[in-house]
């Protein structure tokens, strides 16, 4: 609360409510030593010090529109209809959270409805629930529903996923004592190979892989999926949600479960988060979806209504049948999601991807014709993302692309050191043939400048 309005009655009625003195008697029981410890802060300030101080800290931010953006890598930048920032900042919708009453509020439940029936469309799925936190949790409780279902106990996981989503399936998987095991990836793309060679033990719940692949590349979704299915495993694809509109879905390529990133339908970057988590799957794993489902039926006037149902949280059934603890839905992400594809439809998200993937072919060709440059994986497809290889380290390179305005990828020596000189190049229908031009003009000098900075450091 901003204001805390307890007047000294109000609290010396608290106090006596529960039996102490005076305020310091309710902290008793912390340690002195951490009960006032020293903190190395500066002076205080007055409230119109603070404010200006404060103000003076945001005029060091730069906004994401200032620069020209070819970040990518789980987090996109994408054009947002006025109507979607019209709609989640309706006060109504401005405390969305857990609605524990929630068939008072038929409007709050319509919406996260159609928020399912759009997860479910894009995935090409029987079932969505509404909703998860983010891309990664949503891939890491789709994989325990699989552990579940098979009675399995270890996860067939792509290398090529990205990063942060097999650190959380890590960290799933271990509070379960379930075993993750990585399928090495062959290029940009999961190792076929390899996969048919892990499963032939008969001893994997699921196979993980992403769609595209964190390196941007198109997996063979079908073929990982008949594997498992060849073995009694199941199969989850992390589908990015406007790859799916212009891929064939992974319901359509026989996935079980579908799990996604919900953050490039109409949800800004903002520093990574909050977004939406994405979790779809087969009507067989309907009673075993984590978090909530919201159905449509009738009310005693016959007239529409909507309500919770299959509540499988430990709210709401013995923990032990609970099929996972996690108690909410982000209910104002979803909706923001859910205004968007409303507002684009079935055909405005394929031209969002159809845009956004013939600009990174024409940069792509242009940039790896420049002198030094080249992609790195030049035989894979792919859509708005693909990995371009520099002369010199590629963070050397992106820092000096950001001194003239461009933040020109993810240098992806932070997560694979074998592709230091690799950076992660991402397109979207906000990314301007200016843009693209003012990207290549920069490439030349920024090598030339970056292999300069390598040199004096190794004189060092």
């Amino acid at each position: 609360m901003a204001y805390l309005p307890n007047t000294d009655a109000d609290r010396a009625a608290m106090l006596a409510a529960v039996g102490a003195a005076a305020v310091d008697d309710l902290f008793r029981d912390v340690p002195s030593e951490w009960l006032h410890p020293a903190l190395d802060l500066p002076p205080p300030l007055s409230e119109p010090e603070l404010v200006a101080e404060l103000r003076a800290l945001a005029r060091r931010n730069r906004p994401l529109a200032d620069w020209d953006c070819f970040l990518g890598a789980g987090i996109t930048h994408r054009f947002i209809p006025q109507v979607v920032h019209a709609t989640i900042r309706r006060p109504e919708f401005a405390t969305s959270y857990t609605p524990y009453q929630a068939e008072a509020s038929q409007g709050y439940l319509q919406a996260i409805f159609e928020f399912q029936t759009m997860v479910a469309e894009l995935y090409g799925l029987a079932v969505a629930n509404a909703s998860m936190y983010d891309g990664a949790t949503a891939t890491a409780e789709g994989a325990l529903m699989a552990v579940a279902h098979t009675g399995r106990s270890r996860l067939l996981v792509s290398a090529t996923c990205h990063p942060e989503t097999l650190r959380v399936l890590d960290t799933y998987a271990a509070g379960r004592g379930v075993q993750v095991t990585r399928i090495p990836r062959a290029g940009a793309i999961t190792d076929l190979g390899a996969a048919r060679e892990l499963l032939a033990g008969g001893e994997s719940a699921v196979v993980v892989v992403a769609q595209p692949s964190f390196l941007g590349a198109l997996e063979p979704v079908r073929e990982l999926v008949q594997a498992a299915h060849a073995t009694g495993a199941m199969a989850l694809v992390a589908a990015d949600p406007v790859a799916a509109s212009v891929l064939e879905p992974p319901g359509a390529l026989g996935a079980d479960i579908a799990s996604g990133e919900g953050q490039p339908l109409g949800i800004p970057p903002q520093l990574g988060g909050p977004t939406v988590g994405l979790l779809a799957c087969s009507e067989a794993l309907l009673r075993r979806i984590p978090g909530r489902l919201v159905g449509r039926t009738t009310d005693a006037r016959g007239e529409t209504a909507y309500c919770l149902t299959l509540q499988t949280r430990e709210q709401h059934i013995r923990r032990e049948r609970a099929t996972s603890n996690i108690c909410t839905n982000h209910a104002l992400m979803a909706l923001a999601a859910t205004a968007y594809v409303g507002r684009l439809g079935a055909r405005g998200l394929e031209q969002v991807a159809e845009i956004s993937s013939r600009r990174a072919h024409h940069l792509a060709t242009a940039a790896g014709r420049r002198p030094g440059y080249a992609l790195a994986f030049p035989d894979a497809p792919f859509l708005w993302e693909f990995v371009l290889r520099c002369p010199a380290p590629a963070a050397a390179v992106a820092a000096r692309m950001a001194e003239q305005g461009i933040l020109a990828g993810l240098p992806l020596g932070r997560v694979d050191p074998e592709l230091e000189d690799c950076l992660l190049v991402c397109t979207t229908e906000l990314t301007t043939p200016p843009m693209i031009e003012r990207f290549l003009a920069a490439l030349p000098a920024a090598a030339s400048e970056a292999r300069a900075v390598a040199t004096v450091e190794a004189v060092r």
